[in-house]
Protein backbone atom coordinates (compact mmCIF):
# COMPACT_ATOMS: atom_id res chain seq x y z
CA UNK A 1 0.00 0.00 0.00
CA UNK A 2 1.38 3.53 -0.81
CA UNK A 3 1.09 5.84 1.77
CA UNK A 4 -0.07 9.22 1.51
CA UNK A 5 2.80 11.10 2.28
CA UNK A 6 5.35 8.71 -0.07
CA UNK A 7 3.44 10.31 -2.77
CA UNK A 8 4.97 13.19 -4.71
CA UNK A 9 3.07 16.45 -3.24
CA UNK A 10 1.37 17.65 -6.31
CA UNK A 11 -0.96 14.61 -5.83
CA UNK A 12 -1.21 14.16 -2.56
CA UNK A 13 -5.04 16.08 -1.89
CA UNK A 14 -4.38 18.40 0.71
CA UNK A 15 -1.62 20.14 -0.96
CA UNK A 16 -2.91 20.05 -4.48
CA UNK A 17 -6.49 21.73 -3.36
CA UNK A 18 -3.75 24.33 -1.24
CA UNK A 19 -1.92 25.33 -5.06
CA UNK A 20 -4.78 24.73 -7.23
CA UNK A 21 -7.69 25.01 -5.78
CA UNK A 22 -10.66 22.55 -4.50
CA UNK A 23 -12.34 22.82 -8.03
CA UNK A 24 -9.22 20.94 -9.71
CA UNK A 25 -9.71 17.97 -7.29
CA UNK A 26 -11.31 14.67 -8.30
CA UNK A 27 -14.12 13.73 -6.20
CA UNK A 28 -12.16 11.10 -4.69
CA UNK A 29 -9.75 13.86 -3.41
CA UNK A 30 -12.16 15.72 -1.83
CA UNK A 31 -13.76 12.74 0.12
CA UNK A 32 -9.96 11.79 0.71
CA UNK A 33 -9.76 15.31 2.51
CA UNK A 34 -12.78 14.96 4.55
CA UNK A 35 -11.57 11.45 5.58
CA UNK A 36 -8.21 12.30 6.95
CA UNK A 37 -6.92 9.19 7.56
CA UNK A 38 -7.37 5.49 5.39
CA UNK A 39 -7.50 2.61 7.13
CA UNK A 40 -4.98 -1.02 7.55
CA UNK A 41 -4.19 -1.83 3.87
CA UNK A 42 -5.88 1.19 2.20
CA UNK A 43 -4.37 4.82 2.26
CA UNK A 44 -6.95 7.24 2.26
CA UNK A 45 -7.16 8.12 -1.51
CA UNK A 46 -8.47 3.98 -1.57
CA UNK A 47 -10.42 3.84 0.37
CA UNK A 48 -12.37 7.70 -0.76
CA UNK A 49 -12.37 5.78 -4.32
CA UNK A 50 -13.79 2.32 -2.65
CA UNK A 51 -16.86 4.43 -1.49
CA UNK A 52 -17.50 6.33 -4.49
CA UNK A 53 -17.87 3.07 -6.41
CA UNK A 54 -20.14 1.73 -3.72
CA UNK A 55 -21.94 4.90 -3.41
CA UNK A 56 -23.10 8.16 -6.02
CA UNK A 57 -21.92 11.56 -4.64
CA UNK A 58 -25.71 12.23 -4.83
CA UNK A 59 -26.61 8.95 -2.16
CA UNK A 60 -23.53 9.68 -0.03
CA UNK A 61 -25.30 13.01 0.70
CA UNK A 62 -28.57 10.86 1.86
CA UNK A 63 -26.74 8.67 4.19
CA UNK A 64 -27.72 8.46 7.85
CA UNK A 65 -24.65 8.64 10.59
CA UNK A 66 -26.61 4.75 10.99
CA UNK A 67 -25.26 4.03 7.72
CA UNK A 68 -21.75 5.67 7.49
CA UNK A 69 -20.33 4.02 10.24
CA UNK A 70 -20.96 0.56 8.84
CA UNK A 71 -18.79 1.56 5.83
CA UNK A 72 -15.59 -0.35 6.60
CA UNK A 73 -12.65 2.29 6.76
CA UNK A 74 -15.21 4.79 8.49
CA UNK A 75 -15.38 5.38 12.46
CA UNK A 76 -17.72 8.02 13.51
CA UNK A 77 -15.34 11.11 13.38
CA UNK A 78 -15.52 11.03 9.74
CA UNK A 79 -18.93 9.81 9.62
CA UNK A 80 -19.48 13.40 11.61
CA UNK A 81 -17.14 15.11 9.46
CA UNK A 82 -19.11 13.87 6.07
CA UNK A 83 -22.46 14.37 7.55
CA UNK A 84 -21.35 18.13 8.56
CA UNK A 85 -20.54 19.24 5.63
CA UNK A 86 -23.12 17.90 3.61
CA UNK A 87 -25.31 19.44 5.89
CA UNK A 88 -23.32 22.93 5.24
CA UNK A 89 -23.84 22.53 1.54
CA UNK A 90 -27.42 21.92 1.37
CA UNK A 91 -28.06 24.76 3.72
CA UNK A 92 -25.45 26.78 1.38
CA UNK A 93 -27.94 25.59 -1.67
CA UNK A 94 -31.36 25.75 0.32
CA UNK A 95 -31.50 22.27 -0.70
CA UNK A 96 -34.58 20.96 0.41
CA UNK A 97 -36.29 17.72 0.25
CA UNK A 98 -39.73 19.01 -1.67
CA UNK A 99 -42.07 16.57 0.11
CA UNK A 100 -41.11 18.53 3.94
CA UNK A 101 -43.01 21.71 4.39
CA UNK A 102 -41.47 24.80 6.73
CA UNK A 103 -43.14 25.65 9.51
CA UNK A 104 -41.77 29.64 9.53
CA UNK A 105 -45.14 31.17 11.04
CA UNK A 106 -47.91 30.83 12.96
CA UNK A 107 -49.94 30.46 9.97
CA UNK A 108 -47.49 27.42 8.57
CA UNK A 109 -48.90 25.67 12.09
CA UNK A 110 -52.74 26.55 11.49
CA UNK A 111 -52.56 24.81 7.87
CA UNK A 112 -51.00 21.97 9.32
CA UNK A 113 -53.77 21.64 12.12
CA UNK A 114 -56.64 23.22 10.05
CA UNK A 115 -58.98 20.24 10.54
CA UNK A 116 -58.90 21.14 14.75
CA UNK A 117 -61.52 24.10 13.73
CA UNK A 118 -64.64 21.80 12.88
CA UNK A 119 -63.72 19.85 16.29
CA UNK A 120 -66.15 19.12 18.55
CA UNK A 121 -63.59 17.79 21.51
CA UNK A 122 -60.27 19.17 21.89
CA UNK A 123 -57.08 17.92 20.10
CA UNK A 124 -53.85 18.41 21.17
CA UNK A 125 -51.28 17.80 18.41
CA UNK A 126 -47.29 17.83 18.27
CA UNK A 127 -45.51 19.62 14.94
CA UNK A 128 -42.01 17.75 15.01
CA UNK A 129 -39.45 19.96 12.96
CA UNK A 130 -35.47 19.20 11.60
CA UNK A 131 -32.96 21.75 12.42
CA UNK A 132 -34.20 23.56 9.14
CA UNK A 133 -37.63 24.30 10.12
CA UNK A 134 -39.01 21.49 7.95
CA UNK A 135 -41.67 19.25 9.28
CA UNK A 136 -40.65 15.89 9.75
CA UNK A 137 -43.69 14.25 11.83
CA UNK A 138 -47.26 15.73 13.07
CA UNK A 139 -49.14 13.51 15.58
CA UNK A 140 -52.15 14.22 17.36
CA UNK A 141 -51.14 13.42 21.09
CA UNK A 142 -54.29 13.98 22.69
CA UNK A 143 -58.23 13.93 21.96
CA UNK A 144 -60.69 14.89 24.64
CA UNK A 145 -60.65 17.50 27.19
CA UNK A 146 -57.33 18.67 28.40
CA UNK A 147 -55.58 19.06 31.35
CA UNK A 148 -52.35 19.45 33.66
CA UNK A 149 -52.59 15.77 34.57
CA UNK A 150 -53.48 13.99 31.05
CA UNK A 151 -50.83 15.80 28.97
CA UNK A 152 -47.29 13.91 29.67
CA UNK A 153 -44.30 15.34 28.55
CA UNK A 154 -42.97 12.39 28.16
CA UNK A 155 -44.67 10.88 25.25
CA UNK A 156 -44.04 14.39 23.46
CA UNK A 157 -40.13 14.17 23.64
CA UNK A 158 -40.55 9.90 23.31
CA UNK A 159 -41.97 10.83 19.55
CA UNK A 160 -39.11 13.58 19.36
CA UNK A 161 -36.27 11.40 20.11
CA UNK A 162 -37.91 8.78 17.31
CA UNK A 163 -38.52 11.52 14.86
CA UNK A 164 -34.53 13.17 15.54
CA UNK A 165 -36.50 16.53 15.79
CA UNK A 166 -34.42 19.87 16.83
CA UNK A 167 -37.98 21.42 17.92
CA UNK A 168 -41.34 20.86 18.45
CA UNK A 169 -44.65 23.01 17.93
CA UNK A 170 -47.57 22.70 19.87
CA UNK A 171 -51.11 23.37 18.47
CA UNK A 172 -54.54 22.58 19.97
CA UNK A 173 -58.37 23.51 19.50
CA UNK A 174 -60.43 25.32 21.53
CA UNK A 175 -64.22 24.10 20.48
CA UNK A 176 -65.93 26.90 22.69
CA UNK A 177 -64.67 29.38 20.54
CA UNK A 178 -62.25 31.27 22.61
CA UNK A 179 -58.64 31.55 21.85
CA UNK A 180 -57.70 32.24 25.30
CA UNK A 181 -55.42 29.86 27.01
CA UNK A 182 -56.39 28.47 30.10
CA UNK A 183 -55.12 27.77 33.66
CA UNK A 184 -54.56 24.25 32.23
CA UNK A 185 -53.30 25.51 28.76
CA UNK A 186 -50.51 27.81 30.58
CA UNK A 187 -49.36 24.63 33.29
CA UNK A 188 -48.82 22.37 30.19
CA UNK A 189 -47.13 24.61 27.73
CA UNK A 190 -44.55 25.62 30.67
CA UNK A 191 -44.19 21.86 31.75
CA UNK A 192 -43.36 20.97 28.53
CA UNK A 193 -40.67 23.63 27.37
CA UNK A 194 -38.93 22.65 30.73
CA UNK A 195 -39.01 19.07 29.82
CA UNK A 196 -37.78 20.54 26.21
CA UNK A 197 -34.50 22.44 28.30
CA UNK A 198 -33.47 19.24 29.87
CA UNK A 199 -34.01 17.16 26.33
CA UNK A 200 -32.15 19.30 24.63
CA UNK A 201 -35.32 19.97 22.18
CA UNK A 202 -36.70 23.65 21.77
CA UNK A 203 -40.69 24.61 22.25
CA UNK A 204 -40.92 26.97 19.34
CA UNK A 205 -44.35 27.95 20.11
CA UNK A 206 -47.98 26.75 20.82
CA UNK A 207 -50.74 27.25 19.22
CA UNK A 208 -54.88 27.67 19.95
CA UNK A 209 -56.84 26.86 16.92
CA UNK A 210 -60.91 27.66 17.21
CA UNK A 211 -62.62 27.58 14.38
CA UNK A 212 -62.21 31.68 13.06
CA UNK A 213 -59.06 32.73 15.77
CA UNK A 214 -55.48 32.10 16.48
CA UNK A 215 -53.46 32.25 19.90
CA UNK A 216 -50.17 32.07 19.68
CA UNK A 217 -48.19 31.63 23.18
CA UNK A 218 -44.79 33.30 20.91
CA UNK A 219 -46.86 36.14 19.84
CA UNK A 220 -48.00 36.63 23.12
CA UNK A 221 -44.34 36.49 24.34
CA UNK A 222 -45.79 33.47 26.79
CA UNK A 223 -42.85 31.48 25.14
Amino acid sequence: MTKIKDLPKFERPREKLISKGPENLKDEGLLAILLRTGREGKNVLDLAKQILRKYSKKRLLKLKYEDLIKIKGVDSAKACTILAAAELVKRALKIQEETLPIINSVKDVVAQAVYMRDKTREHFMAIYLNARNELVFKKDMFIGTLNANLVHPREIFAEAFRQNAASVILAHNHPSGDPEPSEDDLTITKRIIEAGKIMGIDVLDHIIITKSKVFSFKEKKLI
